[in-house]
């Protein structure tokens, strides 16, 4: 399904960035768009076409969910490794909407009133209420990723942790919630070319994170942990996409299809007014 305003697609990019059997990482370029055969300039005008249809869709969603008409919601899950574009998928993607209908959660390193709990108990409380765009900036799969290549969890946990990952997924998607998780897919090569930026610009030494370079040297580890991942975690209900993330425009607009896609399938519409509106034009009129 290409959406209605993203008319430069030239196939059907879910499909294209969905991870099925088979699916192998190190076979993905991240320098290139899979369908889309356009420029940066072409995407630029599709980004704010599809802007303009999230931003609709996004509000009629909140609406029927303020008149108890829909039980839908929508989960973006956003992985990747540091400097990939998650913040720009955040402002570029998500911002386009009203802000009251999203609820953006960036989890960080467990307090310790979470580690007191099983990993997902943080988690489900983050959930997105029926009418919502939830966002996880990094989320419980940090706990299979970093959690194993930093051995901060014995294997047989992290084992378990994949089937608890799995079922707690398939619990959201029963009860409305669409599921779109999305592993924006750097090179190590463009990740020190933006992590060199940072360096050079004052205004985004604040970006900057020492500690992102010891995570380079274990780039081949978290490589292995998400392919890992995809393979033990990308379901029917809950398929992965990877998205390549080298060109900022293309992973940007390639999410927001995604979002477009679910929410298309959610086809949420205008509430029906529950009061007589003729009725209340006289009221108002008379007033």
């Amino acid at each position: 399904m290409i959406a209605r305003s993203q008319k430069h697609w030239s196939d059907d990019v879910a499909e294209l960035l969905r991870v099925r059997e088979g699916f192998v990482l190190a076979d993905v370029d991240p320098q290139s768009t899979p369908g889309y055969e356009q420029n940066k300039a072409h995407a630029k005008d599709d980004l704010a076409a599809g802007a303009e249809q999230l931003d609709e869709y996004q509000e009629r969603l909140f609406a029927q969910s303020r008149v108890d008409a829909t039980d839908a919601s929508v989960l973006l899950v956003l992985q990747a490794m540091d400097s990939a574009g998650k913040g720009g998928i955040v402002r570029h993607v998500v911002g386009s909407v009203d802000p009251q209908g999203v609820a953006l959660t960036a989890f960080k390193k467990p307090t310790e009133e979470e580690l007191a709990h099983d990993f997902l108990w943080r988690i489900e409380q983050r959930a997105p209420e029926p009418g919502f765009i939830g966002v996880f900036d990094r989320s419980h799969y940090e706990d299979v990723l970093i959690g194993r290549v930093r051995e901060l969890a014995a294997p047989d946990e992290i084992e378990r942790r994949y089937g608890a990952i799995n079922d707690f997924e398939k619990r959201l998607t029963d009860s409305g919630v669409r599921v779109v998780k999305v592993m924006l897919n750097i090179s190590r090569e463009e990740q020190k070319s933006r992590l060199a930026e940072r360096l050079e610009r004052p205004d985004k030494y604040w970006k900057y994170n020492p500690g992102d370079v010891d995570e380079r040297q274990l780039w081949g580890d978290y490589m292995a942990a998400y392919q890992t991942v995809f393979e033990r975690t990308s379901t029917e209900h809950a398929p992965w996409y990877v998205v390549p993330a080298n060109r900022k425009w293309y992973a940007r607009l390639a999410v927001q299809h995604l979002l477009l896609e679910a929410l298309e399938d959610i086809d949420p519409r205008w509430p029906a007014a529950t009061f007589d509106v003729a009725a209340e034009k006289a009221r108002l009129a008379a007033s």
